[in-house]
C-alpha cells in the first residue's frame, strides 16, 4: 500500500512547501534492494510451480480424487534451492508412492538444484575485487541467502577460468583479417609474461594470447608466434609487428613472419632508453628533441631532426648515440609507409598493450598470494577476456585501410628484390 504524503500548514497564513533534499542512493544499495524485492517474487512464483506439480501427482490437501494411483503425501522436510547464484531454504513437500515403496522426486524442485549462471556470475564478482571470503558476507545482504563458503567460491572460480584459459588459447583467427600486431613483455605476479594483441582492418583489438616466460628470448617467443600461426593468424599480405625492441623478440618475428612482417620499434622506448644514458641535467632536452623529431609527419623531416640529434648525442655521450643508432630505422617504419599522420598516435608505441596491461593489474591487485602457474595463467586469461568488449578501437581506425595497402606494396617489392 502506498503511503501518502500530505503538506501540513498552520491555519491563516500559507506555507510554502520545504523542498526536498534528494539523495543519491551507492549502485550497490540499488541492487540490493533490487535483489531483495525480486527474490520473494521468484520464490513465490516457484511455490506456485512446485504446487502445481504436486496437486497434478496427490490432488488437492484432503480430496479423495484427482491422485494418482498409490501416490500420496508425505511428510515435508527442509531444502533449498538457487535463484541465480543465491542459495535460498525452503520447506519441501513429499511425495510417496506407497505401492512400490518409494519417494517420488519433484521435477520442480529438482531443476532449481543447480546454480544457474554461477560461475558467470562469481566471475565478475571475483574480477571485480570481490574476494572468496568476502562472497558469504556479501550474500547476507539477501536475508534470506545462505551465501556461500569461501571454498565454494574458489572451486567455482577455478572451474570458469580454466574455461576462460582454453577459450583463449585456442580460439581460431582466421576470419579476422589483422594489420598490426602488437607484442611486449609485462612482469605479471613476478614472472614474465609475453602478451599480444592483434588490430584489425576495422580497428578492433583482440587479445590473442600470452607465454609465460622469464625473458623475451627468440626461441620461446618463435614457439609463441607459430602457435598463433596454426590458430589462423594471417600475415602473407603483410603485418605490422609494434614491439619494445628486444632482440630476442626481434628475431623470433623475423623467424616466424619472415619478409611479411614490417618492424616498428617502440618510439618511446627507444627515446627512454637513449636518456637514460645522460645526466640527470641533459635529459628533459634530448627527451624534447627526440620527442619534436619524431613528431614529424614525414620521412625525409623526422629522418633530418633525428640526425641533428645524433650530432649532438656524438659530442654529448657516445653509449647514448650508439643506443639512439641501434634500430634507429625500425623507429620509423610508420614514416617509411607513409600513414604516420594518419597512425602514428595508435601504433608508434607499444601503448596500446601497455595500457591493457595497467587494466590487468586493476583486476588482479588484491591477489596477495600465488600459488602456482596455472593460477597466473588462468587469472590473466580471464581478466583479458573480461577487458577485451571494452577495449575501444585505435584511434582514426578510418585509416588502416591505407595501411593495408602500404603493407602489400611493401611485401609486393621485398618479394621482387629477392626473386
Amino acid at each position: 500500500m502506498a503511503r501518502t504524503v500530505r503538506q501540513i500548514r498552520k491555519k491563516g497564513k500559507r506555507q510554502p512547501m520545504a523542498p526536498v533534499a534528494l539523495t543519491t542512493v551507492p549502485e550497490v544499495d540499488t541492487r540490493i534492494a533490487l535483489i531483495q524485492a525480486l527474490i520473494p517474487v521468484g520464490l513465490e512464483a516457484f511455490h506456485g510451480e512446485l504446487q502445481r506439480e504436486l496437486v497434478s501427482l496427490v490432488g488437492e490437501r484432503y480430496a479423495r480424487t484427482g491422485r494418482q494411483p498409490g501416490l500420496v503425501r508425505w511428510t515435508p522436510q527442509a531444502g533449498s534451492i538457487y535463484l541465480g547464484d543465491q542459495k535460498l531454504p525452503i520447506t519441501v513437500p513429499r511425495v510417496r508412492d506407497r505401492q512400490q515403496n518409494r519417494e517420488v522426486p519433484l521435477t520442480t524442485y529438482q531443476q532449481f538444484q543447480t546454480p544457474r549462471h554461477l560461475d558467470t556470475g562469481l566471475l565478475q564478482r571475483v574480477l571485480g575485487g570481490l574476494a572468496t571470503r568476502e562472497y558469504a558476507r556479501c550474500a547476507e545482504a539477501v536475508p534470506e541467502a545462505f551465501g556461500l563458503s569461501a571454498s565454494t567460491v574458489s572451486r567455482r572460480f577455478i572451474r570458469a577460468s580454466a574455461r576462460q584459459l582454453q577459450r583463449l588459447l585456442e580460439r581460431r583467427l582466421e576470419a579476422e583479417t589483422f594489420v598490426a600486431l602488437v607484442i611486449d613483455g609485462k612482469t605479471f605476479a613476478e614472472d614474465g609474461m609475453v602478451s599480444a594483441v592483434g588490430v584489425t582492418v576495422d580497428g578492433r583489438k583482440v587479445i590473442l594470447g600470452f607465454v609465460q616466460t622469464a625473458t623475451e628470448n627468440r626461441r620461446v617467443c618463435a614457439a609463441f608466434l607459430r602457435a598463433l600461426v596454426e590458430r589462423g593468424l594471417r600475415f602473407e599480405d603483410g603485418l605490422l609487428v609494434v614491439t619494445d625492441g628486444a632482440k630476442g623478440l626481434h628475431a623470433a618475428v623475423a623467424e616466424v613472419f619472415g619478409a611479411a612482417a614490417v618492424l616498428q620499434r617502440c618510439q618511446w622506448h627507444k627515446r627512454e632508453n637513449v636518456v637514460s644514458y645522460l645526466p640527470e641535467k641533459h635529459r628533459p632536452a634530448i627527451r624534447r628533441k627526440l620527442q619534436a623529431a619524431y613528431e614529424h609527419s614525414t620521412y625525409d623531416a623526422a629522418a633530418r631532426a633525428l640526425q641533428q640529434v645524433r650530432q649532438e648525442l656524438r659530442l654529448l655521450n657516445a653509449s647514448a648515440l650508439t643506443s639512439l643508432e641501434e634500430g634507429l630505422e625500425e623507429t620509423l617504419t610508420l614514416h617509411r609507409l607513409g600513414v604516420f599522420r594518419e597512425l602514428g598516435i595508435s601504433l608508434k608505441t607499444t601503448n596500446l598493450l601497455e595500457s591493457i596491461h595497467a587494466r590487468v593489474e586493476a583486476r588482479v591487485q588484491k591477489v596477495d598470494h600465488w600459488r602456482n602457474s596455472d593460477q597466473k595463467q588462468r587469472w590473466l586469461a580471464t581478466a583479458l577476456l573480461d577487458l577485451e568488449p571494452q577495449l575501444r578501437r585505435v584511434k582514426n581506425y578510418q585509416a588502416l585501410p591505407l595501411l593495408q595497402r602500404a603493407l602489400q606494396q611493401h611485401v609486393e617489392k621485398r618479394k621482387q628484390s629477392a626473386a
